[in-house]
């Protein structure tokens, strides 16, 4: 699969909270999702970025992407697997 052809199904800013509740959002995002969707991840630099990508991997889901968008947020982008 192509980067550019990744349809994403849903969107989260989660820019706005601190961790732990970054992964409490996310997660909380996902769940909302059938299996197989794709959410797009609004986070800050930091603490946010290590463990939020790293704990949704933890629980199974598959990261696709984390883009840089080098004003101290990152994009990630993470396909919900059935529990």
């Amino acid at each position: 699969m192509s980067d550019l052809n990744i349809e994403i199904d849903e969107e989260v800013d989660i820019t706005n909270v601190v961790c732990p509740v970054t992964f409490v959002k996310a997660k909380v995002a996902l769940e909302e999702l059938d299996d197989g969707q794709v959410l797009k991840i609004h986070l800050n630099d930091g603490e946010p970025v290590q463990n939020v990508p790293r704990s949704l991997k933890d629980e199974g889901h598959q990261i696709l992407k984390l883009i840089d968008n080098e004003d101290g947020t990152y994009d990630l982008i993470v396909r919900k697997v059935e529990e």
